[in-house]
């Protein structure tokens, strides 16, 4: 029998907010400078927006590109030294970006800054895996949908800060994302414990795990990790067609302006900060993590087609919850593939997610953009301007597909597993209380900075 709940620790409800923090604060420094970075761009090239475009079109290629490899380097680097280190140089060296991009004085000196911001974002990978190894298994999926809300509050704070601070100097944004990853860093060097016992970790670090094409080897040794890691894929596919096409579609369809669209995807932001931090925690104990991930990926089809083949404005809005909806089959996804992978391989696991993420990120903007400018064409061998959110509804069906087979074999988590302070059901805790008394190794070396 179970043992009653203990409370966790103040170190370790420390620990996991850090992490939470670390990531909503990245996300927040990212947010700031995206209404600015154009316009930085097209200061440092000459006036040109036509050069400018060229610019911009390779600073996102090769942000994603540099998640794409450096993703399950930092993974594999945590496996084998432990996740604080990581994060902590991630966090650092993120500040001193920014501060360089901020002082750049000509736009292919900002281009380095973007490489570098890039490698240093793929701490996301680490902090993933610290939720693997602090949150028992049970747990994960509330704790992950914590992670979405931190991704969605600063999705929806940062650009309107950006754009505020933009108003006063188009460089200021900059500066504040740098304080923001500096204050981070401080925090985390004097209040982060290590998360990974020595004994766990990897014996050396293989640059064999460590590239994004070794690292994938991974998922093919865990058939049912593998199967999830498609449908991982193909949701971050289909979700780059919100990005590359987004703006241009509501323009050319319902004659949106600048204005409304910031406030949709407000609309979007909250509505998935409230998916992933309150309806993902209440929803997983009464229905389980392989229900939620089909539920999740049928209603996100829903949304996709609502914005495909709406006509009017107000029908597109309608397909915004359905949307949302979708990030309920995020964060089960990744939990059932944590539970699936040893805990010394958890920080390849997500460096292999995230490379996976990222080589979406590399095609998916140019296939859907490219798309949803053919078919408004008169070339056009229809006339569909929602074509990229046809196609990702179908990329979704086929995720669902593949999902239904993955769940059916993949192992549940005995009761014998179940963390001995944490009763097997019941309603989950707010985002502190995902963390139990004995989550953490008392490792007191590795737990002090």
């Amino acid at each position: 029998m179970d043992s009653a709940p203990t409370a966790p620790s103040s170190r370790q409800t420390a620990a996991f907010a850090f992490i939470f923090v670390t990531v909503m604060v990245d996300m927040l420094a990212f947010g700031i400078i995206i209404p600015v970075l154009p316009h930085l761009i097209v200061e440092l090239s000459g006036g040109s927006i036509a050069q400018a475009a060229v610019w911009s079109s390779a600073f996102g290629t090769v942000f994603m590109l540099m998640q794409f490899v450096f993703s399950p380097v930092q993974g594999t680097l945590s496996d084998r030294f432990g996740r604080r280190t990581v994060i902590l140089i991630s966090s650092f060296g993120l500040g001193v970006d920014f501060i360089v991009m901020a002082l750049a004085p000509a736009v292919w000196l900002l281009f380095i800054g973007r490489i570098v911001a890039g490698i240093c974002a793929a701490s996301f990978t680490t902090a993933n895996a610290y939720i693997a190894d602090i949150v028992p298994k049970e747990k994960r999926t509330a704790a992950y949908g914590a992670m979405g809300a931190a991704f969605a509050i600063g999705f929806v704070v940062g650009p309107a800060l950006g754009g505020f601070l933009g108003h006063f100097s188009i460089r200021l944004p900059f500066w504040v994302a740098a304080v923001l990853s500096l204050i981070n860093f401080c925090y985390g060097f004097f209040v982060l414990p290590e998360s990974l016992a020595p004994e766990r970790r990897s014996k050396r670090f293989e640059w064999s795990h460590a590239n994004p094409f070794g690292a994938l080897v991974l998922l093919r040794r865990y058939p049912q990790v593998f199967a999830l890691a498609s449908v991982y894929f193909l949701i971050s596919l289909a979700q780059f067609s919100l990005n590359a096409t987004y703006v241009l579609y509501t323009d050319y369809r319902y004659g949106w302006g600048a204005q409304a669209v910031g406030y949709t995807l407000a609309l979007v932001g909250l509505c998935s900060g409230f998916v992933q931090a309150v309806l993902v925690r209440r929803l997983m104990p009464k229905l389980g993590e392989k229900r939620l991930i089909i539920i999740g990926l049928l209603l996100c089809v829903v949304g996709h087609l609502f914005f495909g083949f709406s006509s009017v404005s107000w029908m597109f809005l309608l397909g915004i919850p359905f949307l949302c909806l979708g990030g309920l089959s995020g964060p089960p996804t990744q939990t059932l593939m944590t539970q699936q992978v040893d805990p010394h391989e958890q920080g390849r696991l997500q460096g292999a997610l995230s490379s996976l993420a990222s080589l979406a990120g590399i095609f998916g903007p140019a296939l859907f953009a490219n798309l949803f400018a053919l078919f408004i064409s008169d070339h056009a061998p229809m006339h569909l301007p929602g074509i990229a959110f046809v196609l990702a509804a179908l990329l979704l069906v086929v995720a669902t597909g593949i999902a239904s087979y993955a769940v059916r074999h993949v192992h549940a988590v005995p009761s014998a597993d179940r963390h001995p302070t944490t009763p097997p059901h019941g309603e989950l805790s707010p985002i502190a209380d995902v963390i139990t008394h004995e989550s953490l190794p008392h490792h007191h070396s590795e737990s002090s900075p």
